[in-house]
């Protein structure tokens, strides 16, 4: 391979990607806000510059980069989970497994709303301002913790898996890993090739990778031409409240937590997370996420599979660090709008509340409005205020996706470092998790 494909590193080539997406779509848009949309005519069918790049170009090209990070989230979170289970020689190792992830899931997540209410007392985005809106919206009905608890079985896997409701398929891949195990020499040859299996879709995983910075330039392009700039104006205050809280939450609660927890250096961990959280930020999905946030564990971080194989795949479907932050800021905003008088015990309502929610609504589509909506209601807030802060959503949707996957990683470092399945030096290595020609090509640099 030659040298100029190495000139920039995998994070570098991503941020460039995206800052030329911006910057495009940023073009675009005051091209065709100025100058109108440019339409013309061939063989009397009418076409308009607009919905041929923005519409069509970039949206299909997105589309098809998204759709091929969730092609593998299902077979890589199935054969993983697999892997990692069959080979467990103490199968009380899930139980504690489960308790220490959901445990640690649900702590951060209540710091993670208590911090950004505090935050938003302080601040006070919504005072003063008289925002309007024709805008409604319609929450979905959550599903009651019973209801999440049953349907977490699958009564017919390969419709779960078709679905994608990653829940039933670490439920049912969980038990068929433990079947495995019990199973003896069949167990051991099945094994075998399941760990082939995996081998071949993480190579799958870096192909994609490698395609990850035209994948996020046509994402951020197809973005910034639609999104106005006056709606984040108008919403300046709230919009970088949340995302200072996100950045803050991120950057130092996991620290310290991973440290505390773990006695690791938690800028290692900042420091790898880069390209998985560049990926979260332009996809804006935990899910899409999955396979380069399991590949970052486990080849750049030292978790072991037994480990990252079930703490991230439950991560993605229920840590929702970054959306309880959301509600904390927007619970605090949607109440000043309206000038509500909100008491100590109804924020402390608010905090129990989105901390249950963030698993009793996990894999709920929408789920972070659905959650806002739950937790308006709970303290008689009109869930019509939600309305006020949709245009700003999608952004900081992307910031609370890179928060999440961020968090799902220090939670999978702390319990792998309990479990002793953690490898330090694989943590402590700066390139670990690079590709031999990449190690190569910068020995080569620092000799040239």
């Amino acid at each position: 391979m030659s040298s100029s494909a190495h000139k920039y590193s995998l994070t570098a080539r991503i941020f460039i990607g995206m800052a030329a997406g911006i910057l495009t779509g940023v073009f675009l848009q005051l091209l065709f806000d100025d100058s109108g949309d440019f339409t013309f005519s061939i063989f009397g069918f009418e076409f308009s510059t607009y919905n041929i790049l923005v519409e069509g170009i970039f949206s299909t090209l997105g589309q098809i980069f998204i759709a091929s990070l969730k092609m593998l989230v299902v077979p890589l979170v199935f054969v993983s989970l697999i892997c990692g289970t069959s080979t467990l020689s103490d199968p009380s190792k899930l139980g504690r497994l489960g308790a220490k992830s959901v445990g640690l899931y649900v702590v951060t997540t209540a710091i993670a709303i208590t911090l950004a209410m505090s935050i938003a007392l302080v601040v006070s985005p919504g005072e003063g301002l008289n925002l309007t809106t024709e805008t409604s919206f319609q929450a979905k009905e959550a599903p009651s913790l019973s209801d999440v608890i049953v349907n977490m079985f699958p009564s017919n896997p390969i419709n779960s898996m078709a679905q994608g409701n990653m829940l039933q398929i670490i439920v049912f891949a969980v038990l068929f890993g433990i079947a495995m195990a019990m199973t003896g020499d069949a167990g051991k040859r099945l094994t075998a090739v399941f760990e082939d299996i995996n081998t071949v879709i993480m190579r799958l995983v870096t192909i994609i990778m490698n395609l990850a910075p035209y994948g996020v330039y046509v994402l951020m392009a197809k973005l910034f031409s639609t999104i106005g700039g006056e709606t984040i104006l108008s919403l300046a205050k709230y919009f970088f409240l949340v995302f200072g809280v996100l950045i803050l939450h991120g950057l130092v609660t996991y620290s310290v937590l991973l440290k505390a927890l773990a006695g690791l250096n938690p800028l290692i961990l900042m420091k790898k997370m880069r390209d998985a959280a560049l990926f979260a930020f332009s996809t804006s999905s935990s899910s899409a996420t999955l396979p380069v946030t399991m590949e970052t564990a486990k080849n750049k971080l030292g978790v072991g599979n037994s480990v990252s194989s079930f703490t991230l795949p439950l991560g993605a479907t229920i840590n929702m660090d970054g959306t309880a932050i959301m509600q904390g800021v927007a619970t605090v905003f949607i109440a000043q709008v309206y000038a509500v008088d909100l008491s100590l015990s109804d924020y402390m309502m608010v905090v129990l509340t989105a901390t249950l929610a963030s698993i009793g609504t996990a894999g709920v589509p929408g789920v972070g409005l659905i959650m806002l909506a739950m937790v308006l209601q709970q303290v008689n807030l009109p869930v019509e205020g939600i309305a006020l802060i949709i245009g700003v959503d999608r952004l900081l949707d992307m910031t609370r996706t890179a928060v999440n996957i961020t968090g799902d990683c220090m939670v999978s470092c702390v319990v792998a470092k309990s479990e002793g399945a953690l490898d330090e030096n694989v943590y402590n290595d700066p390139k670990a998790g690079l590709k031999q020609e990449d190690v190569d090509f910068e020995h080569v640099e620092k000799n040239t």
